[in-house]
């Protein structure tokens, strides 16, 4: 007699109506509240833990996450002292004979407001319009814990079968996710013998098809200073006699970039690019096109035309924001406002910077090679320091997906978007991947998220693509289910 498999198989139909439900009836609240808290990371907040605002985030989210249909959810609030608080949480495998993790990743912390903000937005004002939702945070990433836990709802509800999944939401990735490691090694063997690792913190090149990220950059952050006087002095008497410590951190940027082209000098901040990667690129190039760089919001020069990107080459493009390095001036310090700015010749410039890193660059070795590049010899005998932030982070690369994930992420992108699924290398920085690929080298990574076109994480007018997140909700959901 043969035996009649009676496993549940996923209704794509239910799925797609349970995750429309949650989305609409739980998660867009949850979100609106969500963004309304000045949960800003540590780096911008050192008064966080007095102001309570992480904590909030981290208990409303909770609060929500254990009332989900999840069978066998245990959630707890992990705080170790003088750390930021993180969400793990675990539910066995429904799935007889699996003995291998799936691990949700996101976090809950937030930058700070920035500038720039359309009139009737603000980085605490959530605002829903055209299917987006606005405010600081939504997209970045404070939707992954809600989205990670509506897929496996959505697979429980019909009983399909999936391997055993915790997730670890952190309140640190913004300022490097120095607070995360600690946690890592106290929960390391909680965490089980992990295999694949979902990462929702990540970006799509469009809204058209899910987008698996394959690189990220890592970053060194700190402040150069340079002073030259110890109070200011008249610009007219003393002008030509004292240096200028604006020109002296000319100088010194001179030793890191070329002004012409912004290319950084340094070759111990370049890595070869693999052969595998500039196939990548090519392929994303030819779905992208133009709108790698033209998407962005340009200037108008005096001719009434837009600024002109490094270069208009999308290939070229993507490679300078994925395996090249790049520097930013993110803040100054030492100058007045313009209106205050009197004839005054200023004792010092500081100037934040912002190193971002090719993925297999390490970034301890940048931090000592950048520190020693910037104050040693410096012009005029200046006082020179650079203070790099804690939580530099090395980048990562993508091991080869392996083809069940292939042609699941396919079938998952072809179901919801209509397409296959593309991919990509991201400029930013998710540090816990690097980490987490040295401790479990056979894991696979599904890395993506929803910072799509215009959608401006960091800057103003943040926005999630609501039609884009559920998609990918329930296309996390098919992922997981053909997991073994």
């Amino acid at each position: 007699m043969t035996s009649v498999d009676t496993t549940p198989v996923l209704d794509h139909d239910k799925l797609v109506t349970f995750i429309e439900r949650k989305w609409n009836d739980e998660i867009l609240h949850a979100l609106t509240d969500y963004i309304a808290i000045p949960a800003k990371s540590p780096a911008f907040d050192p008064d966080w833990e007095k102001r309570g605002y992480l904590e909030r985030v981290v208990t409303d989210a909770a609060q929500w996450a254990e009332r989900q249909p999840v069978k066998g959810l245990k959630l707890e609030i992990v705080r170790l002292p003088g750390r930021t608080p993180v969400i793990f949480f675990e539910t066995p495998a429904t799935r007889a004979g699996s003995t291998d993790t799936i691990l949700l990743y996101g976090h809950l912390d937030k930058q700070p407001e920035f500038d720039g903000w359309r009139a009737d937005l603000g980085p605490w004002t959530p605002k829903f319009e055209n299917g987006k939702l606005y405010g600081r945070g939504g997209a970045d990433d404070g939707y992954a814990i809600y989205a990670s836990l509506a897929a496996l709802g959505a697979l429980d509800e019909q009983g399909v079968e999936r391997p055993r999944c915790v997730g670890l939401i952190e309140t640190c990735e913004e300022s490097g996710s120095y607070d995360l490691l600690p946690y890592v090694d106290a929960l390391r063997d909680r965490l089980g013998q992990v295999s694949l690792v979902v990462c929702l913190d990540s970006g799509a090149g469009n809204y058209d098809q899910m987008w698996l990220t394959t690189s990220l950059r890592g970053l060194v952050s700190g402040d150069l200073q340079v002073e030259v006087l110890e109070e200011g002095v008249h610009s007219g008497v003393f002008g030509g006699i004292a240096p200028s410590s604006f020109r002296v951190m000319r100088q010194l940027f001179e030793r890191l970039e070329d002004a012409k082209n912004g290319n950084l000098l340094p070759g111990a901040f370049h890595c070869e690019i693999p052969a595998s990667r500039l196939r990548e690129a090519e392929a994303t190039a030819a779905i992208l096109g133009d709108t790698v760089w033209k998407g962005l919001p340009w200037a108008c020069g005096a001719d009434g035309k837009p600024v002109l990107p490094t270069t208009t080459d999308p290939r070229e493009a993507l490679l300078n924001s994925t395996w090249r390095p790049s520097l930013s001036v993110t803040g100054a310090a030492g100058m007045p406002p313009l209106a205050d700015a009197g004839n005054v010749l200023r004792p010092r410039t500081a100037f934040k910077l912002s190193l971002r890193l090719p993925p297999l660059v390490d970034a301890a070795q940048a931090v000592q090679q950048l520190k020693e590049l910037l104050e040693v010899d410096p012009p005029y005998n200046a006082k020179v320091t650079f203070k790099p932030d804690a939580g530099a982070a090395t980048g990562w690369a993508a091991p080869d997906v392996a083809p069940w994930l292939a042609a699941s992420l396919d079938a998952a992108s072809r179901r919801h978007f209509g397409a296959d699924c593309a991919y990509m290398g991201l400029g930013g920085t998710i540090p816990l991947m690097n980490v987490l690929q040295e401790g479990f080298p056979a894991a696979q990574f599904m890395v993506c998220g929803v910072l799509g076109p215009k959608s401006n994480a960091h800057g103003p007018n943040e926005f999630l693509h609501v039609p884009y997140a559920k998609k990918l909700t329930a296309a996390v959901a098919d992922v997981i289910a053909t997991a073994r």
